[in-house]
């Protein structure tokens, strides 16, 4: 297929709110030995979005600097994680099978590789993004995705919410039978996880606001936990053996206070700080019960093949609350920033 010379793509040249979003008329990406170029159908947003236009993310000894996902931001950076999309071309080294073929690009840059490398940068911020009419990939992480009867929407929404999801069950062990606690379940990461901890064979309590109480039992969730009223409390009457791992995206006083709902053994897992990033914690709970608390970022190459495998079955299902043009990125980020929304926001280039 012919691609034109140049395209439209949302960039931030500098960290701040919304307003620092801005769309530009800029070359299309040229694909490098071993690159695929993508022309993007749907692009997910997700709060890496938000933290990486405002430099929210800090640096190890100095964590008020203003940094993208893991360090400075190379100015102008296209935004944009998570692609689903069509291949346009290749670059030189490359099989051109995939041309014309629907695909998901896993946005992870690995430190290795290996297929249980670590993720140490993220398109959209280490790379640029898919808030754009096209943008390039490394061909080894562009998957075929022609098969699966997911929409582009629903195939976009995948990638950091779904892959964070999956690698967070992963680190964390969680087995057929296993009792499993969500936070934040009604968000795009906290969806999946419920999704994907029921395909388990889990059972899945959930934290999340009176006012998404349905959708996240849609979902899949077993019991949903008010999270305005004790959580704790609930828990207990919920679980009264205490819960096997802690899926959480939330961190904070949940953290602080909830170590005790694990039983013996359990396992609480972290992959974000919505509730706050300074935790303190009885640290006897911690070793008295052979609890384990694991940092979780992103997905290995690995977790992301399963994903795929699923999606290709369609034996996940994500929830798309709205869709915008690319042109409106600034006020999807402001709706992303709401919070008030169940599912997933997508920008359609």
């Amino acid at each position: 297929m012919s691609t034109p010379e140049t395209m439209r793509a949302v960039r931030i040249r500098r960290h701040g709110g919304p307003e620092v979003l801005e769309v530009a008329e800029v070359p299309v990406p040229a694909p490098g030995p071993g690159e695929m170029l993508v022309r993007v159908a749907a692009a997910a947003l997700n709060n890496t979005d938000l933290w990486t236009r405002e430099g929210a993310y800090g640096r190890p000894g100095d964590p008020t600097a203003l940094s993208g996902w893991r360090g400075p931001v190379d100015f102008p950076r296209t935004q944009g994680a998570d692609v689903a999309g069509q291949v346009a071309a290749v670059g030189p080294g490359v099989d051109d099978g995939l041309v014309g073929r629907r695909v998901v690009i896993d946005p992870a840059i690995y430190d290795a590789d290996g297929p249980d490398a670590n993720p140490v940068g993220l398109m959209g911020s280490e790379r640029d993004g898919g808030y754009a009419q096209y943008v390039t990939a490394p061909a080894d992480q562009v998957h075929d995705m022609t098969g699966s009867p997911l929409t582009d929407d629903q195939l976009a929404t995948l990638p950091t919410a779904y892959g964070t999801a999956l690698g967070m069950i992963e680190r964390g062990g969680l087995r057929e039978g296993e009792t499993a606690l969500v936070s934040g379940a009604s968000g795009g990461v906290g969806l999946a996880l419920v999704q994907l901890a029921r395909a388990r064979g889990a059972r899945v309590l959930a934290i999340s606001s009176s006012g998404k109480v349905d959708a996240v039992r849609a979902a899949g969730a077993d019991v949903v936990v008010d999270r305005a009223l004790d959580v704790g409390e609930q828990v207990r009457s919920d679980a009264p053996d205490g819960v096997d791992v802690v899926l959480d995206v939330v961190a904070g006083d949940l953290l602080a206070d909830g170590l005790p709902l694990l039983r013996e053994g359990g396992r609480w897992v972290v992959a974000g700080a919505l509730g706050g990033h300074e935790v303190a914690f009885d640290v006897r709970r911690l070793y008295l019960h052979n609890a384990r608390v694991v940092g979780s970022s992103m997905h290995t190459r690995v977790h992301f093949d399963l994903l795929m495998d699923l999606a290709r079955d369609g034996a996940v299902e994500p929830v798309v609350a709205a869709t915008y043009p690319l042109e409106d990125a600034a006020r999807a980020q402001e709706e992303l920033a709401h919070r008030t929304h169940v599912g997933k926001l997508v920008l359609r280039p």
